[in-house]
C-alpha cells in the first residue's frame, strides 16, 4: 500500500466512524424509548394485580408477555394452587444436596501453631470506672457491605461482594506442627469425616504459581500516594430545609418559594438569594422522593427527579478528568451537578443530602450549619489547610493526604498495589459483621435484649497497617518458619488462605468468615468439626489460634506479608483529638443549639475516617451519569431510564488508576475491627485492666452482631472510659422478648431498646 491508497483509506475510515456513531445514537434512542415502554407496562402490569379479581392469562394475552413474565412482575397472579406450590418447595427444600467434588491433588499445607495465652477471669471483673453517660452512636446511614465513596466528577459505591465458595475437606497430605515448635515429617491425615459448611458455589481467589503469581507481589509502576502541592479551594456553601423552605446562607436564615420543588426551581429559588452558591446541602425533607409511589423503585424516583427538565439548568458534564461525570443516583443520598444551560461549561452547583455526613434528627436547618461550623473549627486546628469537601469521602481522604510524610523511608509517598492484587484484597477482605444468630443457638424466648456499641470503633485500629510491597508465603515456607517466626508472621501485618476445622467441643460464636453465595457474602461458622477455606486478616487468625476458649485448627494454604507500617496512625490521632474535642463540647457547653451542634459535628468527624477508610479500599467502582438523548452513550453503560430529553446510566468501571487506592490499609483495619467485636483488651499502660467481646459473654447469650455493635441477653461488666473502641451500653429491653426473625425485626426491638433506656436510665 502507498501513502496515497493510506490517505484515502483514513478518509474512507473517518466516513465510516460518522455513519456508525449515527447508528449507535439511533439504536441507543430506540433502547431507551423501548425501555421506557416496558417499564411502563411492567408497572401497569403490577397495578392490575391489586383487582381482586385479575388473572394472569387475560393480563399476558393484553400485555403480549407469557403467564410465567407475569407471574414474575406480580407474584400475586400465580394461577398455580397454593398446595401446589407448597409441594413444590417442600420437594425443592427435601432434595438431595449433590455431594462436593473431591479434588485430585491439593496444594501442601501447614498447620499453624497453637497460641496459648492465660485464660481471663471474667467473672471477676468490675468496671475500672462508672459506666456514664455518652452520646450514642448511630449506625451508618450506608450499610456496612455498602461505603459509598463519593469522588469529584464520578460517583462510587461499593457493590455487594461477590466472592466464590467453601472448598470441602477431603484425605489430604499436610505438614502437621501439633501444638508448639518443631518440623515434622509430612503424614497424613484421618480421613474421618466432618461437617462441611454449605457455602453455595462462591469460591475465593488464591495466588497462582509461575510468573502470574508475580503480580501478587509487586505494586503499579508510577502509582504513589504523595502529599498534594496545593491547598483545596473551599466552595460556597448554602443549606436548606427542603420540608419549611428556611434557607441558611452565612449569619442569616430565608424563607424560600420552593414551588414544586425540582432541582431547577430549588437552585433558581437558591441562587436567586445567594448568588456565588456551589453546594447546597438539604437538611430536611428529601425532595428527590416526591412522587416516589409512581415508580417501581426508589432508585428511578431519584433518577427521574435529578433529571428533571429546566429551561435554565441543563447536567454538568464536567471537564477533563471529570467529563461525563453527571449525577450520583442514590435511593436516599442523591448527588445533582447542575450547570446553567446558558453556559453549560461554566460553574457547577451541587444539591447533596446532610445525611452523607450525619443523620440530622431533626434538628434545624441553623443547628446542622452550625454543626459544619464547628466541624471546620475543630479539624482546622490540626489541618491549618482543611477544607471541608463534598463528601466525608473526599474530606478524609484529602485531609490524609496532608499527613503523608516529608522525611523518612515514605516521604515520596505510598506505593499502590498492583491491580491484580487489589482485586484479591476486594475478594477476600469483608467489612463488618453482620449477624443474627438464631435458635436453637439462643432461646426463643430471650430474657432481655441488650446491646453495646464501640465508640468510634474503627480509630482504635489505626496505629499500625501494611505498607510496600508483600512478601508471599506459602504453606512450606511457612512450615519451615520457627514457632516464634509463625507467631510474629500472624501477628504482623498480613492476609491469610487458611482452611479452618472448628474444635469438637466449641459451643460458642463462629470466630472466621467463611465465603457464601448472594447478598450475605460471609457467615461464621461454629458448629463443632465443621471445615471451610477462606482468607482472613492476621488479628483474627491470631484471634482463632489464641482465645482463650480453646484454640482452632487452622492450615495455613498460603499468604501474603507486609511490613508493619504506621501510614494511618496520624490521620487517625488528629481525627480522635477532633473527635474528643466535639464530643466534650457536646457535654459541657451551656447552649442547647450549641451542644447539639457540637454531637452532630463529632458525627461527621466519625464519617469522615468511617468514609475515608472506606475510600482507600477503592472496590471496582459503579459510575451513573446522564447523556442528552441523541448523542453517543459512553461503552459499557446499563440503560437505567429515559426522563424527556436524558438518559440515565451506569457502568461497572473497574479498578481506576486512584493513586490514593490502599485497600490493604482498609482490609487490615476491618480485619483488627472484627476481632474486637469477640475479644478487646483495656489497658492502662501495658497493664490489662479488662476485657470485652462476645467471646467475653456466655454461650447461648449472643443474639446480633452488627458491625461494630452486639446485642445480647443479659448485661456485661465491661469497662467504659468513653475512648474509641469503648463497648458503650445503648440499649435495654426488658424481656422476655420473643427472638427476631429478621434483621428488621431486630431493628425494632433494638429501637425499643434505646428508648427503654433513655427512659429508665443506665441504672434501671
Amino acid at each position: 500500500m502507498d501513502r496515497k491508497s493510506y490517505t484515502a483509506e483514513l478518509a474512507g475510515l473517518r466516513e465510516l466512524r460518522t455513519e456508525i456513531t449515527a447508528a449507535e445514537k439511533q439504536l441507543a434512542a430506540a433502547q431507551a424509548a423501548l425501555d421506557k415502554l416496558t417499564g411502563r407496562r411492567a408497572r401497569k402490569v403490577a397495578g392490575l394485580a391489586g383487582y381482586e379479581g385479575a388473572q394472569a392469562p387475560a393480563i399476558a394475552k393484553a400485555s403480549g408477555l407469557s403467564v410465567g413474565d407475569v407471574v414474575r412482575i406480580a407474584p400475586l397472579l400465580d394461577p398455580t394452587p397454593a398446595a401446589v406450590r407448597a409441594a413444590k418447595a417442600d420437594d425443592q427444600a427435601a432434595a438431595p444436596t449433590p455431594a462436593p467434588e473431591v479434588p485430585e491433588a491439593e496444594p501442601a499445607v501447614a498447620v499453624a501453631p497453637t497460641l496459648t495465652r492465660p485464660a481471663p477471669a471474667v467473672e471477676q471483673l468490675a468496671p475500672a470506672v462508672p459506666v456514664t453517660e455518652a452520646p450514642t452512636e448511630v449506625e451508618d446511614q450506608v450499610g456496612a457491605e455498602q461505603l459509598a465513596v463519593l469522588q469529584t466528577g464520578s460517583a462510587t459505591s461499593a457493590p455487594g461482594e461477590t466472592e466464590p465458595g467453601v472448598q470441602a475437606a477431603s484425605d489430604r497430605t499436610t505438614t502437621s506442627i501439633p501444638g508448639a515448635i518443631g518440623q515434622h515429617p509430612v503424614a497424613p491425615v484421618a480421613a474421618a469425616p466432618r461437617p462441611v459448611v454449605e457455602a453455595g458455589p462462591r469460591e475465593l481467589p488464591t495466588l497462582p504459581e509461575g510468573p502470574a503469581g508475580a503480580r501478587f507481589e509487586a505494586v503499579t509502576s508510577g502509582l504513589v500516594s504523595k502529599r498534594p502541592p496545593f491547598t483545596q479551594q473551599a466552595r460556597a456553601t448554602v443549606f436548606l430545609d427542603a420540608a419549611a423552605g428556611m434557607l441558611a446562607v452565612r449569619d442569616q436564615t430565608v424563607r424560600l418559594d420552593l414551588g414544586a420543588r425540582t432541582p431547577g426551581e430549588i437552585l433558581d429559588a437558591v441562587l436567586a438569594t445567594a448568588p456565588g452558591t456551589e453546594r447546597v446541602y438539604i437538611t430536611a425533607g428529601a425532595p428527590w422522593h416526591d412522587g416516589a409511589e409512581r415508580y417501581s423503585t426508589l432508585k428511578d424516583a431519584v433518577a427521574a427527579w435529578l433529571n428533571t427538565p429546566s429551561e435554565r439548568w441543563t447536567t454538568a458534564v464536567g471537564s477533563g478528568r471529570d467529563k461525563l461525570a453527571g449525577h450520583f443516583v442514590h435511593q436516599r443520598q442523591p448527588v445533582g451537578r447542575y450547570a446553567p444551560a446558558a453556559a453549560p461549561d461554566g460553574g457547577t452547583t451541587e444539591i447533596r443530602s446532610m445525611g452523607e455526613w450525619f443523620d440530622p434528627d431533626g434538628a434545624d436547618v441553623v443547628t446542622c450549619r452550625q454543626a459544619f461550623t464547628l466541624l471546620w473549627q475543630a479539624l482546622r486546628r490540626h489541618w491549618d489547610d482543611a477544607v471541608l469537601m463534598g463528601s466525608p469521602s473526599q474530606t478524609g481522604r484529602d485531609l490524609w493526604s496532608r499527613t503523608i510524610p516529608t522525611t523518612g523511608k515514605w516521604a515520596g509517598g505510598y506505593p499502590v498495589l498492583s491491580e491484580e492484587l487489589r482485586g484479591l484484597l476486594h475478594a477476600t477482605g469483608g467489612q463488618g459483621r453482620t449477624e443474627l444468630i438464631l435458635p436453637p443457638r439462643v432461646p426463643e424466648q430471650l430474657p432481655a435484649l441488650v446491646e453495646y456499641d464501640r465508640t468510634f470503633a474503627y480509630a482504635k485500629h489505626l496505629w499500625k497497617s501494611p505498607v510496600g510491597t508483600p512478601r508471599r508465603i506459602t504453606a512450606a515456607a511457612f512450615a519451615a518458619m520457627t514457632e516464634q517466626e509463625q507467631t510474629k508472621a500472624l501477628m504482623s501485618c498480613s492476609h491469610w488462605n487458611v482452611r479452618v476445622t472448628v474444635p469438637a467441643d466449641w459451643n460458642h460464636v463462629g470466630l472466621l468468615p467463611a465465603p457464601v453465595a448472594g447478598d450475605r457474602a460471609w457467615i461464621y461458622p461454629s458448629e463443632p468439626g465443621a471445615t471451610f477455606t477462606t482468607w482472613a486478616g492476621g488479628a483474627e487468625v491470631h484471634l482463632a489460634l489464641a482465645n482463650h476458649l480453646g484454640p482452632w485448627k487452622v492450615e495455613i494454604l498460603g499468604g501474603l506479608l507486609f511490613e508493619d507500617g504506621k501510614p494511618l496512625d496520624e490521620w487517625g490521632k488528629r481525627l480522635k483529638a477532633a473527635w474528643a474535642d466535639l464530643t466534650n463540647l457536646s457535654k459541657l457547653h451551656g447552649d442547647e443549639r450549641q451542644r447539639q451542634a457540637a454531637y452532630l459535628a463529632s458525627r461527621a468527624v466519625r464519617s469522615v475516617l468511617l468514609f475515608g477508610l472506606g475510600g482507600f479500599a477503592q472496590r471496582p467502582r459503579l459510575v451513573s451519569g446522564t447523556t442528552p438523548l441523541g448523542e453517543a452513550l459512553p461503552a459499557g453503560v446499563e440503560i437505567l431510564g429515559q426522563d424527556g430529553e436524558v438518559v440515565t446510566w451506569q457502568r461497572q468501571a473497574g479498578f481506576s488508576r486512584d493513586p490514593y487506592a490502599h485497600p490493604e490499609w482498609a482490609a487490615y483495619v476491618w480485619s483488627g475491627a472484627r476481632a474486637a467485636l469477640l475479644d478487646m483488651r483495656y489497658r492502662e499502660g501495658k497493664q490489662v485492666i479488662g476485657y470485652a467481646g462476645a467471646l467475653h459473654a456466655k454461650p447461648g447469650t449472643v443474639v446480633y452482631f452488627g458491625t461494630d455493635g452486639i446485642a445480647l441477653t443479659e448485661r456485661q461488666p465491661w469497662p467504659y472510659r468513653g475512648e474509641p473502641g469503648d463497648y458503650l451500653l445503648k440499649g435495654h429491653l426488658t424481656g422476655p422478648v420473643e427472638h427476631p426473625a429478621s434483621q428488621e425485626e431486630y431493628l425494632k426491638l433494638r429501637g425499643l431498646g434505646r428508648a427503654e433506656l433513655a427512659e429508665k436510665g443506665t441504672e434501671q
